[in-house]
Parts: structure tokens; sequence; C-alpha cells
């Protein structure tokens, strides 16, 4: 089996170390063909790893002094940070010394540096952050989720090819289906520039295009993929995590009220349980940032363990899949 080689931003996110370091021991032990770079002030992270038990053959450690903070301006990261672990894997990344990168850290910083260090692929307009939502399908993916504010038609379609790339990868299918993002499933409905999309998407035999979908429709049986612009993704995002969160409150108080509800949710346990499994975030995490040279994936910024673990499978299978390579064929036969 051929080796497979990452670089994780060690230092980033919300907890940085305590995530980082157990989901990449985690990921290594479960894969004896992938080699993780750790970069991030090393004499921290050999304190991390002293009790861990790993093949020391498929971990390397790459120092790097500084931190980009959460709430730091993109731009200054950019021309400040250059010693900071995430600008490093970059680095490494587009030096071919890895085949893809991890990063918790700020979303911002991560896009701009991304797009100074690795570059955009060939007739790529603009890269777009792709996500997976839990559905009943198992997940939707959706982009963009925030890396452009508004899009032209050739921008969403785009984003189309991409979508439809990474949901090969991801095994969901050899024909995903693509929709997007409207106020209606008519075709009279809609901002004029999702209208012209929708024609240059349904145009391109390669794509699976079944129309306008709703916001609702993100969750059914009949999408793989979802496409719209940045402000509409990450709005549409934000409203479906505060939705879970508001129920799984609510479920929690309603129990909590009375000795009947308690008597109810020791009944209930085992369903619930399962319920929150399938919806639990943690199992989807990894947002890909499509349209580069080279898979970068952000991890959440307050990944625990497991969540950053599942970022770590995504970037593995982006890259032994060849997500960018199918995206830079796709787009670069389709120049808009």
């Amino acid at each position: 089996m051929a080796s497979l080689r990452l670089a994780v931003d060690a230092m980033s996110g919300d907890h940085g170390l305590r995530s980082s370091i157990t989901a990449t021991i985690n990921a290594l032990n479960q894969n004896s063909a992938l080699h993780i770079s750790l970069v991030g002030d090393e004499p921290s992270i050999l304190l991390a790893l002293a009790q861990k038990k790993y093949n020391p053959e498929q971990l390397q450690i790459h120092h790097s002094p500084d931190i980009v903070a959460m709430d730091e301006i993109p731009s200054k990261a950019l021309r400040y940070k250059k010693q900071s672990s995430m600008y490093r894997v970059l680095e490494m990344l587009r030096d071919g010394h890895v085949s893809g990168v991890i990063s918790a850290g700020n979303t911002g910083a991560l896009v701009a540096m991304s797009c100074i260090v690795l570059k955009r692929l060939s007739g790529v307009s603009r890269p777009a952050i792709c996500a997976p939502i839990p559905a009943q399908n198992g997940y939707t993916l959706m982009l963009d989720l925030g890396a452009n504010i508004s899009c032209d038609a050739a921008q969403l379609y785009q984003f189309a090819v991409m979508g439809a790339s990474l949901s090969k990868a991801l095994g969901a299918s050899d024909t995903p289906r693509l929709a997007l993002l409207n106020i209606g499933a008519e075709l009279i409905k809609g901002p004029s520039v999702v209208k012209e999309a929708a024609e240059l998407i349904s145009a391109d035999p390669r794509l699976n295009y079944v129309g306008f979908a709703e916001g609702n429709d993100i969750f059914s049986e009949q999408i793989d993929v979802v496409v719209c612009d940045g402000f509409t993704g990450n709005v549409a995002l934000k409203v479906c995590e505060g939705t879970a969160s508001f129920i799984r409150n609510q479920l929690k108080t309603k129990f909590e009220q009375s000795i009947y509800g308690r008597l109810s949710a020791i009944l209930a346990m085992p369903v619930l349980k399962a319920f929150q499994g399938e919806i639990n975030p943690d199992r989807y995490n990894g947002a890909a940032l499509l349209g580069l040279n080279g898979v970068v994936i952000k991890s959440h910024g307050s990944s625990g363990v497991e969540s950053f673990e599942s970022a770590i499978h995504q970037a593995a299978l982006a890259v032994s899949e060849g997500v960018t390579q199918s995206i830079g064929t796709q787009i670069g036969t389709n120049k808009l």
C-alpha cells in the first residue's frame, strides 16, 4: 500500500494540542500507510506525545514558533505570521512534502494563506468551503459556506463541479445529485444569477443536476450536493447548528421538569442516544477548501479529538481519491 503523507497544524483551534495530538495518534494507529507531520512548537508537541503509543516511523515533527489566533485579522496573519504552524503546513503542501493538510485554525486566515501559498487551480475563479450536513441519506454536501459572500453564475457552476468531485471521492455516488439552493423549486423563482447558474450546470452532461432546492430539502434523501453563495450557505449552516442545539436543550429541559419526564427519559434513552449519534457533528467534521492546488481540510475551531480525527480521515480520503486532480480536469475543460 502506497504511503499517504499529511501535515497537521497542531497548534491552531480552541483546543490546540489537546485535540490534534490524540486525534493524530488515533488516525496513525488505524492506518499503517498514513504518515503525518505535526507542525507547531516542538517542545510542546514532544511533551504531549510523551505518554502516547505510536509508530515513530509514521510521525514527524516540524518546529514552527508562531500561532495564528482565532480572532486575528486574516490580512495581518498573512503579512506577519509566515512562521506560524498554519502557514508552514501550506508551504509543505506547496513544496510537495505532503499531499494534504488539516487545520482547526482561523478560517479567514486559512483561506487567505491558501490562496497565496497554494494558488487556485487553473480556471478556478474562487475557492469554496464545502462541508457535510447530516441528512436522511447520511449527509448532504453543501458549498459555499462562507469563503465568498457573493458569486456570479460561472462561480456557482464551478462550485457544482467541485462539490460533485468531492461527493464522488467520499463514496456517496458515481453520479451525485446536484441542486441549487433557491427560494422555491419553480423555474421562475429566485434571482437571475441562480437561474443563469442553473442553465450552466444543466448544460454539463457530466453533472447530475436535479433542479432548485429549498432550505428544507437539504436534509432529504433526494440531494447529494447543494450549491449556493457563501453568505447564504453560512447563514443556512448556522441555522442548522442552532436548530439542533435548540432541540437538544428543549428535550433535556422537558425531561427534567418532572418525575414523569425523568422516567420517560429512561425509557427513551436508547432512541435518544441513537439519534444523537446520527446527528453528532463530530462524525461529519471537516470542511474542504476546494479549488486550490492541494487538499486543505478545515476542522471546526472547537474540534475535540473525535471531531479532529474525522477531519484527518476526510483529508486522507480526498487525497487518495484524487479530488484536486478531478476538479482541475473538469474545470480545465470548461473555462468560463
